[in-house]
């Protein structure tokens, strides 16, 4: 089901995890990874600062570009 081979996806799987990334787990024969949300809420609440600061940013450019639209009419 994935363009990749098994080894390629688990050594990238790994890597997340060595990131702190994903957790997995060993039951017998099976490794069960999941996400590990914690560290992705920082950059979750990076992005949300940048967003807020750039709308902000364009809805002042809108709105100067309007102004410059007006006056030349």
């Amino acid at each position: 089901p994935f363009e990749m081979a098994l080894p390629s996806f688990i050594d990238h799987l790994k890597i997340l995890e060595g990131c702190g990334l994903v957790r997995s787990q060993k039951t017998g024969r099976v490794r069960t990874y999941e996400l590990a949300p914690e560290p992705l809420k920082l950059a979750e609440s990076w992005l949300a600062e940048q967003r807020t600061l750039w709308e902000r940013r364009l809805d002042q450019f809108d709105a100067y570009v309007m102004t410059l639209k007006e006056q030349e009419t």
